[in-house]
């Protein structure tokens, strides 16, 4: 059974086909994708596959991820949730994106403060890590507001545009 969550003003719920369209605009959009280590989406059929990609990752317990809505409205406004999850080894990483038009409103702090309480207390998590592109000051500044710490830098670790790009290390911890 899929978790769904939810905050002061948003749902986290379980992706759909149906949702396919609101993926396809973050992902084809180039202020989303511009420190995601991918290019951006040119066909819905792309959207359709990577929702695909995150049911099947739950249902093997690779991965979890949701939909963020906001509660006065329908449709999705990004997706959040939990990448590389090894259950034997309690610990995965977290990955998000929002739509341009929802940024700088405290909905990303919402949505990746409620799944790290999700990870530590119902999924049995003791480390959560990202992994963050240098350049990308929000989610920097985002993830050590919130108690992340940086750990080092992976240097040409990830590619965008076919340039290579040092990113971040990031952990939280359930206990510390």
């Amino acid at each position: 059974m899929f978790p769904n969550l939810e905050t002061e003003r948003l749902i986290l719920r379980e992706l759909t086909r149906e949702d396919a369209e609101s993926v396809f605009n973050c992902f084809s959009n180039e202020e989303v994708t511009r420190y995601y280590g991918l290019e951006p989406f040119k066909e819905i059929q792309q959207a359709e596959n990577l929702v695909i990609l995150f049911s099947n990752n739950f249902t093997g317990k690779r991965g979890v991820r949701w939909g963020i809505e906001r509660k006065e409205t329908k449709g999705i406004i990004g997706t959040i949730g939990f990448n590389l999850w090894s259950p034997n080894h309690r610990r995965a990483e977290i990955g998000y994106e929002i739509h341009p038009d929802y940024w700088r409103k405290g909905y990303t702090q919402e949505a990746v403060t409620e799944i790290v309480s999700y990870g530590f207390e119902h999924m049995g998590l003791t480390r959560i890590g990202a992994v963050v592109f240098t350049e990308n000051e929000a989610s920097n500044k985002l993830l050590t507001k919130i108690g992340f710490q940086q750990e080092g830098i992976l240097r040409d670790y990830m590619y965008q545009n076919g340039q290579a790009h040092d990113t971040f290390v990031y952990s939280i911890l359930k206990n510390r």
